[in-house]
């Protein structure tokens, strides 16, 4: 019988690195007494939703511009290090709920979401590398004191071509704009589909001599005039491929309606008068009608429950309504969303709420009330392959990380290919 490593913490040390918007992030290193270690970095997001877990930042003008990091590291050194110190890493959750209570809050505005986050993953990291097993597997294996969950398929990746919003630069409304193979495609021929189309995208922006810099996340910032426009390129760019839009690949939008909202009404480029809830829900049953959306994500505001229970009502049949900044990773509003049948998904972002234990709880909720999973990165990320294998250990049906271009993103679904290669091997 296989002796039972040591998975006892030796050491928990934090640093301040950059991600990939230049701003300061948290990676953190957990060495065991065996020796065996791991390493986390953590994300940042651009829109963030008022529910998500707070962020520790320093907030000095002079440096970074109020965006380092240093006081969520010396939180991991100083307070979190020593009362972690002798624990046992392969329990997860009772190092997570031991965090939790020194926080002592919901929202982890004490100690940072970045912080104790930092930590929940190395953690994990860590206690694989003890058990000499992959990642992926490991967090399978916790995740199914959660829900049972044989892995069985890599998650179908849906493609960010086009960025608008926060993400872009700033003539687009909405945030994103997807491409997104239809789930039956082997992993690397999806990715192989969303490589093409984005250099068909690449093409027909340089044709059009519209300005193609490229966004936080990878995809394209053209200079468009409206929302209507950037359907239309991805829509051309598909065709000259040869994947049949509705059959092989479709479309998905990321409105973060949130982030233009006033008051009680809507107001984007694509009309002169501002939509109120209910015209807006009729403009999306009219661009669900010319464009077949596959994905509509947060297309109203974080507050309002009622329409987002009116749209579901009338296009939750056709298009999967998700929930990203009306959820935030957060188990009660995911709770609310049940109960209200506000929406049919859930985006997954493990520092919208904190920790390991914590992302396992929301998501084994979802997967048990038919909610579908998308795991997420966030727009100002590391090269960390983490989310990676979270995504595939808790079997989430998509998985969001961005273009098939730079590195931070890159890095994720290459990771996934490996993934996918070593599952044919089983």
């Amino acid at each position: 019988m296989a002796t039972q490593p040591n998975t006892n913490i030796y050491s928990v040390t934090a640093r301040e690195i950059l991600d990939s918007r230049a701003n300061p992030t948290l990676e953190t290193t957990v060495i065991l007494e065996s020796g065996y270690r791991g390493t986390a970095s953590v994300p940042a997001g651009a829109s963030l939703g008022k529910y998500e877990a707070v962020e520790k930042r320093d907030n000095d003008a002079k440096r970074y511009g109020g965006m380092g990091v240093q006081q969520a590291v010396e939180i991991v050194n100083a307070t979190l290090a020593p009362k972690l110190t002798g624990k046992n890493a392969a329990d997860q959750a009772a190092i997570d709920k031991l965090m939790l209570d020194l926080d002592g809050t919901p929202n982890k505005k004490n100690l940072g979401a970045n912080s104790i986050l930092s930590v929940s993953l190395a953690v994990a990291v860590a206690a694989a590398a003890a058990y000499r097993t992959a990642l992926y597997r490991y967090l399978n294996v916790q995740f199914s004191v959660y829900e049972r969950t044989p892995l069985e398929r890599i998650p179908t990746p849906t493609f960010n071509i086009i960025n608008g919003g926060k993400h872009g630069a700033g003539n687009l409304d909405f945030q994103e704009f997807h491409v997104v193979p239809a789930t039956s495609k082997p992993y690397a021929e999806a990715l192989r589909m969303g490589a093409e189309i984005y250099q068909s995208t690449k093409k027909i922006l340089l044709y059009r001599n519209a300005v193609h810099s490229v966004g936080d996340e990878g995809g394209f910032a053209p200079d468009l005039f409206t929302n209507q426009d950037a359907l239309e390129i991805l829509t051309e760019a598909i065709r000259a491929t040869p994947y049949r839009m509705g059959v092989d690949v479709f479309l998905g939008l990321d409105v973060a309606a949130t982030h233009f909202k006033k008051d009680r009404t809507y107001q984007i480029k694509d009309r002169p008068a501002a939509y109120t809830s209910a015209e807006f829900i009729d403009y999306f049953k009219e661009l669900q009608r010319t464009n077949r959306l596959l994905l509509l994500e947060d297309p109203l505001g974080e507050d309002d429950w009622e329409s987002w229970k009116a749209l579901t009502k009338e296009l939750g049949g056709e298009v999967l309504v998700i929930g990203d900044d009306l959820l935030a990773t957060n188990l009660d509003r995911l709770k609310k969303a049940i109960d209200e049948k506000a929406c049919g998904a859930i985006l997954l972002k493990p520092n919208q709420i904190g920790t390991l234990s914590e992302f396992f709880a929301v998501t084994a909720m979802a997967k048990q009330h038919d909610i579908k999973c998308i795991v997420s990165h966030r727009s100002g990320e590391t090269n960390d392959t983490f989310i990676a294998d979270l995504a595939v250990a808790v079997q989430s049906q998509y998985v969001k990380f961005g273009a098939p271009a730079r590195g931070e993103r890159v890095a994720k679904y290459n990771r996934l290919l490996q993934i996918e290669a070593e599952l044919r091997q089983q």
